[in-house]
């Protein structure tokens, strides 16, 4: 075993937590040896001849996104995104998110050093869909999500994967801009704080660098995508606020049962109508699919509720990303009910 892969297991093991734990630990510690298997500089990749001209089109872009990423957003200047690996499978990670019957609030899971998380991922799907279906036999509502991209925090050097190496270049862009800034800031405990803070990171960054590199036609298309994720997240937190109000409600649960069914339902219609005004884009299917319930809505929300917050407090700085993290790190050192109250601006 080399140093690297020992160095995996110790390291790991404080990160993922202790005996509760175990079996968790070991697929983790799997997958990511499997990964760095699999990996090559992008460099060697770029003078091998048999590389395809596609691929190494992709990975130049990739280098330019990640000197851009620290010259010009402030992230971590190190080995991540200088590599590459094929896994030869659609997703790196596959996330189980569950939720209880009467509740927005997801579940968390903890580890030592990684804090609680309101997920758990899995290098495989298999794992996963057998940890989602025990999840559900205890009467959760489960969602299982496919994961392109992820971050080991600045523990290890992050590689670009083939899970989205082939995605637009703005997409490309926007998960190496995300997985970066969870290297940049990172909080235990609070995985909101931690998701919206990267998405804000990621649509800053895209941002600037379209300005910087990309065409009329990609920056309209951007716009449009921003607008259509708007439109989506305020879809959901409507919904998401109206189940909330039903769950504290003083009612009987079969009552609550059938009051949710109706309300998930409108959600669907609302939902159907909101892509027809899309022209029929359907790239939010996953997230909402027709058997949508607490946690898949609470996917949403982790992602996306404190983005607007995020995006006030970088106004504040005048877009200055330095002054913005600076900060951020001040605000990420307080208890959270006060890092709530200071990002709200209470």
């Amino acid at each position: 075993m080399g140093f690297k892969y020992f160095g995996a297991m110790v390291l790991l093991a404080p990160l993922l937590g202790g005996c509760a734990n175990l079996g968790f630990y070991w697929q983790s510690v799997g997958g990511q040896m499997e990964i760095w298997k699999r990996e090559q500089p992008i460099a060697t990749l770029l003078d091998d001849q048999t590389t395809s001209p596609d691929l190494k089109r992709r990975l130049e872009s990739v280098l330019r996104m990640r000197e851009f990423a620290s010259r010009e957003l402030g992230l971590p200047d190190n080995g991540s995104f200088r590599k590459y690996a094929d896994l030869e499978r659609p997703y790196v990670l596959w996330n189980v998110f569950a939720a209880p019957k009467f509740s927005v609030k997801p579940k968390e899971w903890c580890f030592v050093i990684a804090g609680c998380v309101s997920y758990r991922g899995y290098f495989s799907q298999s794992e996963a869909e057998r940890i989602a279906e025990d999840q559900r036999s205890q009467g959760y509502d489960v969602f299982v999500a496919g994961v392109p991209a992820y971050s080991t925090l600045g523990w290890f050097d992050d590689p670009v994967l083939n899970t989205f190496i082939h995605f637009p270049e703005t997409e490309v862009a926007r998960l190496i801009f995300h997985e970066l800034a969870h290297q940049a800031v990172y909080v235990k405990d609070d995985t909101t704080f931690n998701e919206s803070f990267a998405v804000t990171v990621q649509q800053e960054g895209v941002s600037r660098w379209l300005v910087e590199n990309g065409s009329a036609e990609q920056r309209a298309a951007f716009d449009a995508a921003q607008q259509r994720k708007k439109d989506f997240v305020q879809l959901v937190m409507k919904y998401r606020s109206r189940l909330d109000e039903l769950y504290r409600s003083a009612i009987s649960d079969s009552q609550k049962r059938e009051r949710k069914r109706q309300i998930f339902s409108d959600l669907q219609q609302d939902y159907t109508q909101l892509k027809a005004s899309w022209g029929g884009f359907s790239g939010y299917d996953h997230w909402l699919p027709p058997q949508a319930n607490n946690a898949s809505l609470a996917s949403v929300a982790a992602y996306t509720q404190l983005v607007p917050a995020f995006q006030r407090l970088l106004a504040a700085h005048d877009g200055n990303l330095a002054r913005f993290f600076r900060e951020l790190k001040e605000i990420a050192k307080l208890p959270k009910a006060e890092r709530l109250a200071r990002l709200e601006g209470r």
